[in-house]
């Protein structure tokens, strides 16, 4: 299950769209035989390696090995979580998304009118920037120019309790919402009273540039706090939002970079002065929610922080929450700045091509990880190469099997003198030993053969004969036969997508992504094909473990006769010949 939208709809959505007019709206295809294609969107090149299949609802590009559904498609073109490119797609064919629980159609529960309050409240507070002169005064002195204000909708609380409310109110319908938004809030008394109040005010964008809350910051060091935050609320979680995620992503078509730093008018800075790659978190460490949205961003993170304890710490608390999503091709850097400065005041004084030269030095994970864990150790003695072992080793844990990893423990041991025996994560040893799609070519055959032609499941008699057959990935054939055979009609794409939050689903991509050479009834007779001989290795391995069993003399009598019925099929061939 994906979360709250079920599979069923999942299932309907994709059948409703066609993969071709999808990605159409976003890249000009050409028409090529039985497929599509175009230069591939997610890398350069100039002559074209990306196909679209309409038969199995799919893209591929042979040149980066991007492929999926039009769900994935939209996933990584537009850089969209999930349930977010659900919906965008819902929208184009007009369905509502539901929401999982004990009626799969009960519809999911309308935001529409608080991401309406929110979007007047931001156009309120920027309708009253250009009315307060102190507020003016301070934007001029941090530099900030009319086109930095407009595209980040800065705007104005102003004094007073009841601002937001007499102009957004209106009505105890109109007053709930601005509650549930977190706009209001109450004193002992019960008296509602405006939560932001002479604070310049940042409006905090979704993924797809909806307002969802606001950040508020003070003009003087006197007041406090001096940034302040709207609280949790249905549409807003400050653990996995990012501050100008949607500006950065709007800025850069392509994006291989992307810098993580402290505050709102260092991320402003950073655009403003030409490089829009800056996010900032809310008022939080960076959580591995943040660390996953970094990652589906850009492929490499900088870490920007303050040099001293509080930044380091932060630093460390951001390289622990990227740990587990570091799988190869991912990069993450620390960057740590002059004590008493900030990327607002350095860009002032350097300009963005100084800035940039301390980006590019910036400090790779695997240097300051092996530093930071031994700053207070003496790695000249045994005791502190021990030491050191014994800390890094759970951490290293923590990263996905691949490359780094490797690298990474080659790198404790060469620091150590210690074998770098470091043990996997639990949940991820589970994932790793779960068979997914398979190493013998006959069982993935059948496997890419099936997902080219989901219908031919229908056909397959049960009970099914190969599943006596002890290899990896039979379980896996079965289930995806059950599953074809239980969705009628169900194309390539969607059988896929059923196994999106599994780890066998990148192994099935990749398989969906291979081409299957040869006309359908040409498929289809070398699918049973497979089947039938897999059923035929099963009898043979069946029969070898009753002989083997038999030469220890442990057979039951059950199992002696089935060895000589064995054994009889085995000869009869040759008494007919």
């Amino acid at each position: 299950m994906r979360g709250r939208i079920p599979d069923s709809f999942i299932d309907e959505l994709l059948a409703r769209v066609d993969i071709v007019d999808v990605i159409e709206r976003r890249v000009p295809l050409k028409k090529a035989g039985r497929e599509w294609t175009a230069c591939c969107p997610f890398h350069n090149e100039r002559s074209p390696s990306f196909y679209v299949s309409p038969a199995k609802q799919f893209f591929h590009c042979f040149g980066c090995g991007a492929h999926g559904s039009a769900l994935k498609f939209l996933m990584d073109y537009e850089r969209l979580e999930f349930p977010d490119a659900v919906e965008e797609l819902a929208q184009s064919v007009g369905l509502t998304v539901p929401r999982e629980g004990g009626n799969d159609r009960a519809p999911r529960e309308d935001k529409t009118d608080l991401y309406a309050l929110l979007d007047a409240a931001a156009r309120w507070y920027e309708n009253e920037l250009p009315k307060n002169a102190d507020a003016q005064a301070y934007c001029r002195k941090r530099g900030l120019d009319a086109e930095t204000i407009q595209r980040f909708r800065i705007g104005w609380a102003p004094a007073g309790f009841d601002g937001v409310i007499k102009a957004l109110g209106g009505s105890d319908k109109r007053i709930q919402l601005l509650n549930e938004a977190g706009m209001v809030a109450s004193n002992e008394r019960g008296h509602r009273y405006d939560r932001f109040r002479e604070r310049l005010m940042f409006p905090i964008l979704d993924r797809r540039g909806r307002v969802i809350a606001f950040g508020g910051r003070v003009l003087s060091s006197e007041q406090s706090p001096k940034y302040l935050n709207s609280p949790e609320t249905p549409l807003f979680h400050k653990g996995r939002e990012l501050f100008a995620l949607w500006q950065v992503k709007q800025a850069n078509p392509s994006l291989a970079r992307i810098v993580v730093v402290e505050g709102y008018m260092d991320v402003i800075a950073m655009h403003q002065a030409g490089l829009p790659i800056a996010v900032a978190t809310l008022g939080t460490a960076t959580t591995p929610e943040h660390t996953e949205v970094l990652f589906r961003a850009a492929p490499d993170v900088v870490f920007c922080f303050d040099g001293d304890r509080a930044g380091r710490a932060a630093a460390w608390k951001a390289l622990e929450s990227a740990l587990p999503r570091l799988r190869d091709g991912r990069q993450a850097y620390f960057l740590f700045l002059p004590d008493g400065e900030d990327p607002d005041t350095l860009i002032r004084k350097e300009g963005k091509e100084g800035f940039e030269k301390r980006l590019k030095a910036a400090t790779p994970l695997s240097d300051y990880f092996f530093g930071e864990l031994a700053h207070d150790v003496d790695i000249a003695s045994l005791d502190g190469r021990a030491r050191l072992a014994e800390r890094a080793r759970p951490l290293i844990a923590r990263l996905p099997d691949g490359a780094f990893r490797d690298l990474m423990a080659q790198e404790l041991e060469k620091r150590t003198g210690a074998r770098a025996l470091v043990e996997a994560d639990p949940t991820a040893r589970r994932a790793v030993q779960r068979p997914t799609v398979v190493q013998r070519s006959l069982v993935r055959s059948a496997i890419a053969l099936l997902l080219a032609q989901p219908g031919v499941a229908d056909q397959v008699e049960r009970p099914y004969g190969f599943l006596r057959l002890d290899k990896p990935g039979v379980e896996l054939l079965a289930e995806l036969i059950d599953l074809a055979r239980s969705r009628p009609g169900i194309n390539p794409a969607m059988l896929v997508e059923h196994y999106a939050e599994r780890p066998e689903y990148p192994a099935l991509q990749k398989l969906m992504a291979a081409m299957t050479v040869g006309e359908p009834e040409a498929q289809r007779a070398e699918f049973f094909d497979a089947l039938a001989r897999m059923e035929q290795q099963a009898v043979i391995q069946r029969r070898d473990w009753l002989t083997a069993k038999s030469r220890e003399g442990t057979l039951e009598p059950a199992e002696k006769a089935e060895l000589r019925e064995l054994l009889a099929a085995r000869a009869a061939p040759a008494k007919t010949s």
